[in-house]
Order: C-alpha cells, then structure tokens, then sequence
C-alpha cells in the first residue's frame, strides 16, 4: 500500500500485491485511517507513527502484517502510549516518498474527521 508520488498510486515495483488486489488494499487503509487514527508524528524521515484507538489493534496488526509481506521495505511497530496505540511505521531511506505519501494518506483521513 505505497504511494509512488510520480505516478499518483499507491504501489512501487518492489510491492509484490497482485495489481488486482492494489485498490482494495489501499482502500482497507483509507477505511482504517478514518475510523481509528487519531494523529500522526514524523520523529524522523525514514519513521511516521499513526496513534489509533487502542481498540483497533487486531485490524491494525493483521493489516500491517498482510502489507509488510507484499511490501517488505516497510517495518511495523506496536506500542502503547498516552494518546493511544501507537503504530510506528518504517522504511529504507530508498522508500523515504513511499512513507511520505502513506503519511499524507493517514493525515488526510484525520483531517476529514473533523
């Protein structure tokens, strides 16, 4: 579920999802992040970390796990924290604009909320 910003999709050639299965993955994260993102820090730029509702843990997990096998470059974390769970997100400085683009998905869905 990654953003190539230069083509305005959300899939780099290093993502193995079937390209049939691209929309659906991307709009399971839509769905996700409107639902139970609450916001987003960017300690670093190879970092972003999402806090969601601590309730949204089981979806938060398998969708971080079904997305790390496809794309391997990213890394997910689990944490819990004072504003809630925080997912901490990484990837290679190579796929810096893919988390650029992923960051700008989940701020957006959190914008909309309001």
């Amino acid at each position: 579920m990654t953003i190539s910003p230069a083509q305005g999709d959300w899939v780099p050639s290093a993502c193995t999802l079937l390209t049939v299965d691209q929309p659906i993955r991307v709009a399971e994260f839509d769905q996700f992040f409107t639902t139970s993102s609450r916001a987003t820090r960017r300690p670093g730029p190879v970092r972003l970390e999402v806090i969601v509702d601590p309730d949204a843990e089981a979806v938060a997990r398998e969708l971080a796990e079904r997305e790390s096998s496809c794309c391997s470059f990213f890394s997910f974390d689990f944490s819990a924290g004072a504003e809630g769970l925080v997912i901490g997100v990484g990837v290679p400085t190579a796929y810096t604009e893919v988390l650029d683009a992923f960051a700008a998905r989940a701020e957006s869905a959190i914008e909309g909320q309001g």
